[in-house]
């Protein structure tokens, strides 16, 4: 009796799990499908631009009625003090989330008029947070480009400063690395991302934070291989090293969801403003 009744207790225990995970997967299937309107779309042009665009997270307001234009081919910064609303800003161009008002578009196209592939390979992006498939290393660098010859790999992966590590493991590009890259380090896992976007080659360059688990020597090098890839690419970085967009073609400073300042970075700091502030607390650190 006691052997029934303990694996019927186990039996009940899973039935719990199993009713949870059956209304996740329910809730995952009511939800609307986010590009059912949308349109294969090959613009002529790739400028940016956003038309009194405000968003919400539930009840806070992050952006808020925020209008700025990036031309095709330049390299835009958005800087701020944290919270301010620039990884926000930037999940709004990819589509990741839709505005609450106002329009994003890309090529004169709002975004919500692009089927989701149209849109996506037109974009590549190295963020923060970096997500990694339970793979090949050779696999998730060839993600965004799928068709990519293994020496294609190679070349991106040198660019991007991860060749040498990765012909160190004892399979090398055959390596299969945990979820979400467990196995391997913050800095590694942020550069095999960036090499993602080196080989995918779109257009469109949305870089957050792209060497903020790396060491400043490695950092360097990454940035040089940045340059060389966005010419002739629109590009969009977010950063906390000020140091890394002084040559941006334009800065946007975002506090509290409102644009504050715009400009180069000489200009900005004649302002005596954010900027200025975000500046010398920069150096002093």
């Amino acid at each position: 009796v006691y052997s029934q009744l303990e694996s019927a207790g186990e039996m009940f225990f899973m039935l719990s799990m199993i009713d949870a995970s059956i209304d996740r997967v329910e809730e995952i299937n009511q939800s609307p499908q986010i590009d059912i309107d949308g349109k294969e779309q090959t613009p002529d042009r790739l400028d940016i631009e956003m038309q009194d665009v405000s968003f919400s997270y539930g009840d806070k307001k992050v952006i808020d009625h925020v209008s700025l234009t990036i031309p095709q081919g330049t390299t835009t910064a958005i800087v701020g003090p944290s919270g301010s609303g620039k990884t926000t800003l930037v999940n709004l161009i990819a589509r990741f989330w839709d505005v609450d008002s106002g329009s994003v578009r890309i090529g004169g196209i709002d975004v919500k008029d692009y089927k989701l592939d149209s849109l996506m390979k037109n974009i590549s992006m190295v963020f923060q947070n970096v997500y990694l498939f339970p793979d090949t290393i050779e696999n998730n660098i060839k993600f965004g480009s799928p068709n990519a010859t293994h020496e294609d790999v190679v070349k991106a992966a040198k660019a991007a400063r991860c060749h040498d590590f990765i012909s160190a493991l004892q399979e090398g590009y055959q390596t299969v690395i945990g979820e979400s890259g467990a196995t391997i380090s913050g800095g590694e896992k942020q550069r095999i991302s960036i090499a993602r976007a080196f080989l995918k080659n779109a257009p469109i360059l949305l870089l957050d934070e792209p060497t903020s688990a790396i060491d400043t020597e490695t950092e360097a090098e990454i940035q040089k291989a940045i340059t060389r890839v966005a010419r002739d690419k629109t590009v969009i970085v977010i950063a906390h090293r000020l140091s890394t967009i002084q040559n941006a073609d334009c800065i946007y400073v975002l506090e509290n969801g409102h644009i504050v300042e715009s400009g180069k970075h000489e200009e900005l700091l004649e302002t005596k403003g954010v900027y200025e502030h975000m500046w010398h607390q920069y150096n002093q650190s």
